[in-house]
């Protein structure tokens, strides 16, 4: 299993358990069959931007919500290879088999011009808040991936 499993496992297990030790995390991850020594765990963790938070109910590991959003804006622009719409509609051509990734990074994004996706094997439709600002929802995409070109 490569690293990309192993992290989605991890966000996975942090964002539905309560954990509060990396013994609990690894031993989450060997029922998901993930074998990993604590050094792999560590750098996963800080890979991922989990967070060690109190919350009122006690300590936890809990995902940085904006190391995740910076993380998955810089993997959406080596993704994507065309844009394009019609009047109601906005279509993205994506890498082969990258379309769902792709479509999970946008609805994570909350971009405010879009009201929700739809994604094939290479191909996210995406629904605008509004027709009336195709162009407008067209620019948010790019403005994230001109962010992706700095990084």
């Amino acid at each position: 299993m490569d690293k990309q499993q192993r992290h989605l496992a991890i966000k996975q297990i942090i964002a539905n358990n309560i954990i509060n030790t990396q013994s609990e995390l690894a031993s989450a991850m060997r029922k998901k069959g993930f074998k990993t020594t604590q050094a792999t765990l560590s750098r996963d963790m800080k890979d991922l931007g989990i967070a060690w938070v109190y919350t009122p109910s006690g300590a936890k590991y809990m995902l940085n919500p904006e190391h995740e959003e910076e993380r998955l804006t810089t993997l959406i622009g080596m993704e994507i290879e065309n844009i394009e719409a019609n009047e109601s509609v906005v279509v993205v051509k994506t890498l082969p088999g990258r379309a769902q990734g792709v479509a999970e990074i946008i609805d994570h994004l909350r971009l405010p011009s879009v009201l929700g996706t739809l994604a094939g094997d290479n191909t996210i439709f995406i629904l605008p808040r509004s027709v009336k600002n195709i162009k407008g929802t067209i620019q948010a995409l790019r403005d994230v991936l001109a962010k992706t070109k700095q990084h």
